[in-house]
């Protein structure tokens, strides 16, 4: 049977886990990326184009963000499977942990890349324009925040990956198959 495009009450849909892992593997890759740009000089070969897919790729990911929360508002979530209360708010924290955290990294991303008053090349086919500069030494401040809060960003999605093989492995519940896509609930 083919996975549906949008979620039901026992899994999620192709929409969803599409959109979760698209997104997973862009911020996986994002952070080792601006933690390489911390390492380029104004003359090393990459200073130029490097942080440019940094800016395009975190735009990106805030349209993406932006659609996930669409995407979220129009569809289902699947029943959350049994475990205990205190879990199921410490999932509901974490998760919500990583939504504050993802926004927080975009915005402050977005605000030390124009506190110049330029605008960003989103990979040379658009710009998204800057807003005026909010405060003195906006790009350090912006890039103080983006350093941490990208930096507990992955480290809160490391625990998430653990907690997810955790209820695969030791649990042996359907947590990490739904989000893979391959759990399908019968109805017989």
């Amino acid at each position: 049977m083919a996975l549906p495009v949008k979620n039901d009450t026992h899994q999620y849909g192709l929409g969803s886990i599409a959109i979760h892992w698209g997104m997973a593997l862009i911020i996986i890759g994002m952070y080792p990326l601006g933690l390489y740009i911390d390492t380029l000089d104004y003359y090393d070969p990459a200073y130029r184009t490097v942080p440019q897919w940094h800016k395009s790729i975190g735009l990106i990911l805030m349209s993406l963000l932006i659609v996930r929360m669409l995407w979220q508002t129009i569809n289902k979530k699947p029943q959350a499977l049994e475990q205990p209360k205190l879990l199921l708010l410490i999932t509901k924290l974490a998760h919500s942990g990583l939504y504050l955290l993802l926004l927080i990294a975009l915005v402050s991303g977005y605000m030390i890349s124009t506190a110049d008053g330029r605008a960003i090349a989103v990979f040379n086919w658009f710009e998204v324009p800057a807003l005026p500069a909010v405060t003195e030494n906006q790009e350090d401040i912006a890039g103080e925040i983006h350093y941490l809060s990208t930096t507990t960003l992955i480290i809160l999605a490391g625990l998430h990956a653990l907690a997810a093989l955790k209820h695969h492995y030791i649990n042996k519940d359907n947590t990490l198959k739904r989000m893979l896509g391959m759990h399908q609930e019968t109805n017989s």
